[in-house]
């Protein structure tokens, strides 16, 4: 949504949550199996992304991020509500939600690791494929500069909405995961922070590339680890410290920039080895 459709929304918590939760009550309450649950999840996903699409995406810009900011903020005072207790758990959250047995992350963790990669490749690779096909030439084609795109004949509203259906489908996802790896699901899923976090792996790797935020989000949960074990609760004081001097030396992310200066270090090794390289020597021609 940001990097390649320059869509910034500050309620994408939102989609992740609902993964999370909607999971955890198939599985608890209703019964269901993983699969089905997992078809839910998606279609749950696709058709909340285009009634809030439909409505938020009239505006632009802060108004959008805002817009989106409180729709995530009604769900995540939704599911602390009392009188949904017996569902969601209010504020406690759903715990003790059942996977299958050979799914269980306590008893396998090895495993459940192998999946989470194969779900981190999978994601990559869908999400290749759409950047590189024409819809997602579209969306660069947006980000860059709408109106052009518009005059040229493109339905700009539809293809946003295609960016923010599959990046909320993602993030749904992604909460299934989440789910299923702490066998619960709190209100905090749905909190501003979940989306700040991703906003700051996106940023921190490179808005606009793929491997980017996926580095991103290894470095900034690496760095709260480490950071945690040696100043303590002062910890998020430091990252943030880290991350202004990231913003300053590398502007566009940690992949953003390399890929700017590549070039330019390219560039200067041709250079430096120009003086090395001699010109061919010219064939004589032979006199007949």
């Amino acid at each position: 949504m940001l990097g390649y459709t320059g869509i910034l929304s500050f309620g994408h918590a939102m989609f992740y949550g609902i993964g999370a939760y909607l999971t955890g009550i198939l599985l608890k309450y209703a019964g269901w199996p993983l699969g089905s649950a997992l078809l839910a999840v998606i279609a749950a996903a696709v058709a909340l992304a285009i009634v809030i699409s439909v409505v938020s995406l009239r505006v632009r810009g802060v108004y959008f991020a805002m817009a989106t900011l409180a729709f995530s903020g009604m769900f995540f005072i939704l599911v602390q509500a009392t009188d949904l207790r017996d569902i969601t758990g209010a504020e406690d959250g759903l715990h003790g939600i059942p996977t299958p047995a050979w799914l269980n992350p306590t008893e396998d963790r090895l495993f459940f690791y192998y999946l989470a990669l194969a779900f981190c490749l999978v994601m990559y690779l869908i999400a290749r494929r759409v950047v590189e096909s024409p819809p997602g030439r579209v969306m660069v084609a947006i980000r860059e500069n709408e109106p052009r795109a518009q005059m040229i004949g493109f339905n700009t509203f539809a293809y946003k909405i295609i960016a923010v259906t599959l990046a909320s489908v993602m993030a749904a996802l992604a909460g299934v995961m989440h789910a299923l790896w702490n066998l619960n699901a709190t209100p905090e899923v749905f909190s501003v922070d979940t989306t700040i976090n991703a906003l700051l792996m996106t940023i921190i790797g490179g808005v606009g590339t793929l491997i980017g935020p996926m580095l991103g989000a290894g470095v900034l949960q690496l760095l709260g680890y480490w950071l945690n074990e040696i100043f303590g609760p002062r910890w998020p004081l430091i990252i943030g410290i880290v991350y202004v001097l990231l913003v300053l030396f590398l502007p566009y992310g940690i992949v953003g920039t390399w890929q700017m200066r590549r070039n330019d270090i390219q560039a200067g090794w041709r250079r430096l080895l120009q003086p090395l390289r001699t010109e061919p020597e010219q064939p004589v021609a032979r006199k007949s």
